[in-house]
């Protein structure tokens, strides 16, 4: 089933004709090309548009390998309609790309749309050539609404199951909700780390980075530094630095395989930058890569996906620390602020205390939620804060829906 996803189509098209370039990023294989082809087909019905289309990904296009060969195809495609609408994928195979994007971004009726797959590049490039005149639109996988959309399935406890399993890789269409889809995002994850890690940094201790990210994944939603995964490492026999580390984690954020969440001071309102957590853009490919969402890890998963939907939603996310104890999320979006616990069951008193209590603790009045999968405990207020399944919450575009 083909999924629009009108709420990047709406940012993109609001774009047009202001002088901005318009960027789509986000992990390879997220959905960026589909929406590039929604859009491509929206531009193609309007008379008076003429759209230069390349996809990088594709053999007919190899011979544009630097901002030259782009020029010339862009020169032998143009024609007399009023507006043109140059779309290229997976931009950053092409060298120097930026001088085409600066000198096309001023001509008159001219809009470009580009999409890539390594957050430093775009940033690097692009603000360095056409000094930030372009607005970048950032792509997730399938929300829970859109999962199930894709998939034609009704709303149901076992088609969650099927999302917090598999994850919202778009190309899971394709491949069904079967054992296949575990080598499917496999594959997704080992093309993402050589073409936008490997390849791009000139890495060459691969080994270790395919042990890192085998360690996030075992680990995700854990507080830790660089120098303790070296010293993790190093106790294992491979003498890897912290510095090294550090610059690993920060390819795999560029690459948006994984996403570095800050801990917030909650009492002294302030960002701390020791022992952060780390968590997968798709949880799909967490799982595929520890082997299963094993039960074991089912609290690992439901973290993830509660950050990536708080992020769709708009927010900005970082854990909250308290003097004793943790709130798993701290939301902000502009001077919105909301607190978020995540349980997998709330099964007696005990649990109740400590997902309830830790949000108790906090001496203010922003709102405070415990998003789990319990059926057992009623879905309203516990002493102010608001309990909401985890399938409420995922269809939920905003938390002032259940305010």
């Amino acid at each position: 089933m083909d999924v629009r996803r009108q709420l990047y189509i709406d940012l993109v098209t609001k774009t047009m004709g202001t002088g901005l370039v318009v960027v789509l990023t986000g992990q390879r294989r997220v959905g960026k090309s589909h929406l590039l082809q929604s859009l491509r087909r929206d531009f193609e019905a309007m008379s008076a548009t003429n759209v230069i289309f390349i996809d990088k990904e594709k053999r007919e296009f190899d011979a544009i390998v630097d901002y030259r060969a782009l020029n010339e195809y862009i020169e032998a495609h143009r024609d007399d309609r009023p507006h043109t609408v140059v779309m290229i994928d997976e931009v950053q195979e092409i060298s120097q790309f930026e001088r085409s994007v600066r000198n096309y971004r001023t001509e008159s009726g001219f809009d470009l749309i580009i999409t890539g797959s390594n957050a430093r590049m775009l940033s690097s490039e692009l603000t360095t050539i056409i000094g930030g005149r372009y607005r970048e639109i950032y792509i997730q996988p399938l929300s829970y609404p859109e999962f199930l959309a894709i998939h034609s399935l009704r709303d149901s406890d076992e088609a969650l199951w099927q999302y917090i399993t598999h994850g919202g890789m778009p190309g899971l269409e394709r491949i069904g909700l079967s054992e296949a889809a575990r080598q499917y995002l496999l594959d997704i994850l080992n093309t993402a780390l050589l073409k936008d890690v490997v390849i791009r940094n000139q890495i060459r201790n691969i080994t270790f980075l395919e042990n890192l990210v085998r360690f996030l994944a075992d680990n995700t939603g854990k507080p830790f530094s660089a120098k303790r995964i070296s010293d993790y490492i190093t106790s294992h026999g491979e003498a890897i630095s912290s510095t090294l580390v550090a610059n690993y984690l920060s390819m795999l954020c560029e690459a948006y395989i994984i996403h570095k969440v800050r801990r917030f001071n909650i009492h002294g309102k302030q960002l701390l930058e020791n022992n952060c957590k780390y968590y997968f853009e798709d949880h799909g490919i967490r799982n595929a890569i520890a082997g299963g969402s094993r039960e074991g890890d089912i609290e690992k998963v439901l973290e993830t996906i509660v950050f990536n939907h708080l992020r769709r939603m708009g927010y900005t996310v970082n854990v909250g620390e308290l003097r004793v104890g943790e709130i798993n999320f701290v939301a902000s979006r502009g001077g919105d602020i909301a607190y978020v616990q995540v349980s997998y069951l709330i099964a007696d008193d005990s649990t109740r205390e400590r997902e309830f209590g830790n949000l108790l603790k906090i001496n203010d009045n922003h709102p405070k939620f415990v998003v789990s999968l319990s059926p057992m405990f009623s879905p309203n207020d516990y002493k102010g804060v608001k309990h909401l399944h985890l399938r409420h919450f995922l269809n939920l575009s905003t938390l002032h829906q259940v305010l």
